[in-house]
């Protein structure tokens, strides 16, 4: 190369270096740079936008699914959960022990709402908010909480129930009439489950899964009887003679009711002179009526709505018991809209009254007392009133299963605590028919059929059984024509085994 050939080579390269080139070249560098740098945000935040898996350090109830899909995500934390789930909750008051099946009150969670809540963390339009969220999770983590549903009604019947197992429960003041004496009980002070408080207390370890092998005190509070009314007794009891007649086109029945009337000023002069006593007793100024509901017969009672029979074993005594309990409610005639209570008709189970010791349920354990087995009556007629598709208002299960009844089928009563109570719902009165003889126990429901009515019969569904406890639904089934019309749901009971 000539010089002068060199000399021009130098002057291109000076000027190509000159000052504002140089200027122009570190600009394109900085924009090619930044496109680069923008391109791997976008294509970051197309990626943690569209994202299949969660991001890493995720939990769910303290469970890690970092970088599982929703369905591995779904499994993993319900498979743990169920795990836990499977125990139960143990209450303790003084030496008795109740379990809380997490089944009892269709306790869940919403796994695939906390799934679908993890898996949509930073992907929202904001690529600053998505990048901050994503660094955080990363560097701290997170937990979500599923949301956790139960029924809240039955938790709180079902602790309503264990509240009636109580061995030194509240027997509150009450009243009955055997033959023509007024026999009213002061009742006795008794503990009451703190029902809110102990509620609270399952829900938040079973939302915790914090209750295995765990025992909690039951919260008890003490509470008197309340104060015997002798005038709103009076007013419940009072009522003028009539005769019982019925018509039969159209049929139309009026049951009997005798004259019942009482001193209220001598029975309470009475109760004020002796304010230590249990009981108290009065004689019932009675005025019979000339024709009653016998007198008629069953022939007002033409259709036999449903019968249902229980077999008993040959004790002397418990079929004493039996006997006693089923003729105090044999031809007991039950108006429409009346309420039939069992302890109001049978009254409260003495020696005086004839009933005799045989074996009952005693806060899950069975030992001898007076009038077992009456339960086996009750159990009957809860049967037979329900295939009759009267109403039952008022009815609580064992605490361990009956050997007379399924599971789910059963009806314990407890003088001043647990009654069994059902309300005629029909429009024309119904006439029960107990009998006891033979080894088996037979109610029947005697009233009047109308064309809408339903074939109804009972099921149960064993929802949880262990080693310890089952938890068994029951439902009241319709028919027609041997076709299912409606299903309906009457309890969900736990049994210890």
């Amino acid at each position: 190369m000539s010089s002068y050939e060199e000399t021009i080579l130098k002057k291109d390269i000076n000027k190509f270096f000159s000052k504002n080139n140089i200027i122009f070249i570190y600009t394109i560098l900085v924009a090619i740079t930044l496109i680069i740098v923008i391109a791997a945000i976008l294509a970051f935040y197309y990626n943690l936008k569209n994202r299949e898996v969660l991001l890493n350090n995720v939990f769910i109830k303290g469970i890690d699914v970092s970088g599982l899909s929703r369905k591995d995500a779904i499994d993993k934390v319900q498979e743990q959960i169920d795990k836990k789930m499977s125990n139960h909750i143990v209450l303790k008051y003084n030496n008795y022990q109740f379990y809380v099946e997490p089944e009892q009150i269709d306790a869940s969670f919403d796994i695939e709402s906390a799934v679908d809540y993890a898996l949509n963390i930073a992907k929202t339009d904001s690529i600053i908010h998505n990048g901050k969220t994503y660094l955080n999770v990363l560097s701290q983590g997170v937990n979500i909480e599923p949301k956790f549903n139960y029924d809240e009604e039955a938790l709180k019947f079902f602790l309503r129930g264990i509240q009636d197992e109580l061995p030194d429960q509240l027997e509150q003041s009450s009243y009955y009439i055997d033959d023509n004496t007024l026999i009213i009980t002061a009742g006795k002070n008794g503990a009451v489950i703190y029902i809110d408080k102990l509620a609270d207390i399952i829900i938040k370890e079973i939302n915790d899964l914090n209750f295995e092998n765990s025992i909690y005190e039951i919260p008890t509070y003490t509470v008197y009887p309340e104060k015997i009314n002798v005038q709103a007794i009076h007013d419940d009891i009072y009522q003028e003679m009539k005769n019982a007649y019925f018509t039969t086109n159209p049929y139309m029945f009026f049951v009997e009711k005798e004259g019942i009337d009482f001193n209220t000023k001598e029975l309470e002069d009475y109760i004020n002179s002796n304010p230590n006593e249990y009981e108290y007793r009065v004689s019932l100024t009675i005025t019979e009526p000339e024709i009653t509901t016998e007198d008629i017969g069953i022939e007002a009672f033409p259709d036999l709505l449903a019968t249902y029979s229980t077999k008993y074993v040959n004790n002397a005594n418990r079929t004493t018991n039996l006997r006693i309990a089923a003729k105090k409610i044999n031809s007991k005639v039950v108006m429409p809209g009346e309420i039939f209570s069992f302890n109001k008709v049978v009254g409260q189970r003495t020696e005086e009254a004839g009933y005799k010791n045989a074996a009952i349920f005693v806060n899950g354990e069975v030992e001898d007392g007076l009038a077992g087995g009456i339960c086996q009556i009750s159990t009957t007629l809860y049967n037979a009133v329900n295939l009759a598709d009267l109403n039952v208002t008022e009815r609580r299960n064992h605490s361990l299963l009956a050997s007379y009844a399924q599971p789910g089928r059963d009806a314990t009563v407890v003088w001043g605590s647990s009654d069994l109570k059902f309300e005629n719902t029909r429009d024309y009165p119904v006439k029960l028919i107990f009998t006891v003889s033979d080894g088996i126990a037979k109610c029947s429901v005697y009233g009047l059929k109308r064309e809408n009515d339903y074939d109804v019969s009972l099921e149960t569904v064993t929802i949880k059984k262990t080693s310890e406890t089952m938890i068994v639904d029951a439902y009241k089934v319709y028919k027609r024509n041997g076709v299912v019309i409606k299903k309906e749901k009457l309890h969900r009971d736990t049994y210890k085994i």
